[in-house]
């Protein structure tokens, strides 16, 4: 059961992966609302995008993604791995969704972000780098504490409309 859950965190870190890839397809700025402030501004200074742009990239963003990461989990450890009860979800939800994170974390951030010139736009390279130390840090935090709050909320809930 433990590898077929890390098969499905490999399988959502994939998504986010694939997320990422078809928006920034015809280059970074496709995602800016996830960059900070200043390079937002910029984007909008060089006329790369417009503040709407950006509010409806993340509003979209926002709105496919997280329903769907979490009907993604829920079909896999509710659906498919038949998990009842509180603590059989929590384990399950918990490991994908962390394996997702460390993906994010070190392949999409570290490497992907950090070391390639896929994420780099044209005339924001002074402000780079793009995650800082300061973003890395909360990143770790949510990713480690938010996710097993996530786990903990969503199994609950499943717990009580599974009885």
């Amino acid at each position: 059961m433990i590898f077929w859950t890390l098969l499905e965190g490999l399988g959502l870190g994939l998504l986010l992966i694939l997320v990422c890839a078809v928006n920034i397809r015809n280059g970074a700025v496709g995602m800016v609302h996830l960059y900070h402030e200043d390079v937002q501004a910029r984007c909008v200074e060089l006329g790369l995008t417009t503040r709407e742009k950006i509010r409806r990239s993340r509003a979209r963003f926002k709105a496919c993604c997280i329903p769907g990461y979490i009907a993604y989990v829920l079909v896999c450890v509710y659906g498919l791995n038949g998990a009842r009860g509180f603590l059989a979800g929590f384990w399950q939800l918990l490991v994908i969704l962390s394996v997702m994170n460390l993906m994010d974390r070190f392949l999409v951030d570290d490497w992907w972000v950090g070391h390639t010139p896929a994420w780099t736009i044209p005339g924001t390279e002074d402000l780079k780098p793009y995650i800082n130390g300061r973003d890395k840090c909360v990143k770790w935090a949510f990713g480690t504490l938010g996710m097993a709050g996530i786990a903990a909320a969503l199994s609950g809930v499943m717990t009580l409309i599974l009885g």
